[in-house]
């Protein structure tokens, strides 16, 4: 898998008031989808999305009292670590990876909703990671994430 980060989800209780800190911070929100908002930080991004449906997204229920999901119930953070591919293909390779390594399966590689292709593991210790290709955005020969024009 490659050994980057280019997307950090946080899951917010209030976007107005989680948008209202990052721009008091001196953070320019970029082109976003409804509903989230982005911000180019670098050559990586920070997203902001209401956290029950990141939950949702990430095939996560915080409601799992047993916690045999890993990273659900209250253990959950509400954060994903993403990381942004070339290529649906990439998806698919990068994610056999991590599986192979001991991954968890959180939801499949699949194409999703907003146009893109995506699927969501944990880690041992139950962390969320998203493997992602966003066919808006542009991902560089050197790693860079770099938001597009507002769409996925």
């Amino acid at each position: 898998m490659d050994q980057r980060v280019s997307l950090v989800t946080l899951g917010v209780a209030d976007m107005d008031r989680a948008r209202e800190f990052y721009v008091a911070l001196g953070w320019q929100p970029g082109p976003s989808p409804e509903h989230i908002e982005f911000f180019q930080v670098g050559a990586m991004i920070v997203g902001l999305w209401d956290r029950m449906a990141l939950a949702v997204d990430s095939g996560i229920d915080i409601d799992d009292e047993t916690e045999e999901t890993p990273g659900a119930g209250e253990v959950w953070g509400g954060k994903v670590v993403g990381l942004n591919v070339s290529s649906a293909a990439d998806v698919d390779e990068q994610f056999e990876t991590a599986v192979d390594a001991g991954a968890t399966v959180l939801r499949q590689p699949a194409s999703r909703y907003w146009g893109g292709y995506s699927g969501v593991f944990a880690d041992p210790d139950g962390h969320v990671w998203e493997i992602a290709y966003n066919p808006y955005w542009t991902v560089t020969e050197d790693g860079k994430t770099m938001l597009g024009d507002g769409r996925g």
